[in-house]
């Protein structure tokens, strides 16, 4: 592919529905993932997210933001989000987390914009960037003829001091098809709630860390949710070959109740319902599978093996199934670490709505997909990386 196929004429815009207050969350997250040499059945990952919210203030892991304006857009599309930026980077042993958080105005332009380089003004078929008005490079944007997203980002200086690399530059180019065309989904419930998530699966990416430069792969998404945000699973695997997998559960549970970020509380282990969605984009196959059926099983890791997070918290382990009439895909992958983000958000009568959002690296312990033509496993593959989320707590 010469550039991102798909429809990214909106990608650097957050106007796709109106502001809900307390409910109106905006971001743009990118997910990398490269080999990691002491471990090679795990991964180094590095997230970085832009993100703004219509609300009068909000706690984020313990830092108060109070927006002093509102997101503004002008006559040519071009936006000033005021938000944050926020990364962590785990390097297979160790999660630095968070490596950077920045309270900060953003312009959001795409290439039509008169800000935009004279030299590479396009015709607005998805050339465009975010950029954080601070003193460092905290920029993400897409090239002009879709070629190429970049991605650069410095740590914070305690991060630095702490061990973690200081600065991140990163390029990211199509694979193929199906998994490097972007992906479209629109939904809008009454009273004006729903959600607008554009997003792409699959994408080689080369990243500079610090001094060393390595090969691996990158995923990326830009959403708008106007609801309240409720417990979920959701997870996704990178292949050699291209192919990639996702799965998502999004449940009813008494973790609806939570109000802080610590795992294993009983609260957690009644969902429902447990059915959920998932895609493959399989590769092999030359073709992409969509699951209406999904079950996610979580239990703690035990015995001499198991690894736990920065805090001393045992990672937990997911078993999950996602079958369709032709193609049925089970795997049992483990956390290697974690990152955890808690929001706080006072809402009506005093009240303080909490949410909990864990991100874990994940090893795919075992794989087996089976279809028509046949059974795959781990064996099949050269390499497999994964990332997996899990939220609890009601965001309202």
């Amino acid at each position: 592919m010469d550039g991102f196929g798909g429809n990214l004429k909106d990608f650097w815009r957050l106007d796709a529905l109106p502001p809900i207050n307390r409910l109106s969350w905006w971001w743009w997250w990118v997910l990398v993932l490269v080999p990691d040499p002491v471990h090679p059945e795990r991964s180094r990952q590095l997230m970085v997210l832009w993100s703004s919210k219509e609300t009068p203030a909000i706690r984020v892991s313990g830092h108060w933001w109070v927006p002093e304006t509102r997101m503004l857009i002008d006559e040519d599309g071009g936006h000033i989000v005021p938000g944050m930026v926020c990364a962590w980077w785990y390097d297979g042993e160790k999660m630095h987390e968070p490596l950077l958080m920045k309270e900060c105005k953003m312009a959001a332009i795409d290439d039509k914009h008169p800000l935009w380089p004279e030299e590479s003004q396009g015709e607005g078929e998805g050339a465009g960037a975010v950029i954080p008005l601070t003193g460092e490079d905290l920029s993400f944007g897409l090239r002009p003829g879709k070629t190429a997203f970049w991605l650069n980002l410095t740590a914070d200086a305690e991060m630095v001091a702490g061990g973690a690399p200081k600065d991140f530059k990163i390029e990211m180019t199509p694979w193929w098809e199906r998994s490097s065309s972007a992906r479209y989904h629109n939904n809008v419930y009454s009273m004006g709630m729903g959600y607008d998530i554009l997003r792409i699966h699959g994408m080689k990416a080369t990243m500079q860390v610090d001094d060393e430069i390595v090969e691996g792969s990158a995923y990326i998404q830009k959403v708008s949710v106007q609801a309240p945000s409720f417990p979920w699973f959701w997870g996704m695997l990178h292949f050699d070959d291209g192919s990639y997998l996702d799965w998502f559960l999004p449940h009813a549970s008494p973790s609806f109740t939570m109000k802080d970020d610590s795992p294993w509380s009983l609260r957690d282990f009644v969902r429902w319902p447990n059915i959920g969605t998932g895609l493959f984009h399989d590769a092999s196959r030359d073709r992409t599978e969509t699951f209406q059926r999904c079950s996610v099983e979580l239990e703690m890791q035990e015995g001499e093996d198991a690894l736990f997070d920065e805090r001393g918290n045992s990672l937990p382990r997911f078993r999950i199934k996602v079958w369709n009439g032709r193609t049925q895909i089970s795997l049992i992958v483990r956390a290697t670490n974690r990152a955890r983000w808690m929001f706080d958000q006072p809402t009506r009568a005093g009240f303080v709505s909490h949410l909990t959002y864990n991100e874990y690296p994940l090893e795919v312990e075992k794989i087996a997909i089976l279809d028509e033509q046949g059974l795959r496993t781990a064996d099949d593959y050269e390499w497999i990386r994964g990332n997996g989320e899990h939220a609890w707590g009601l965001l309202n």
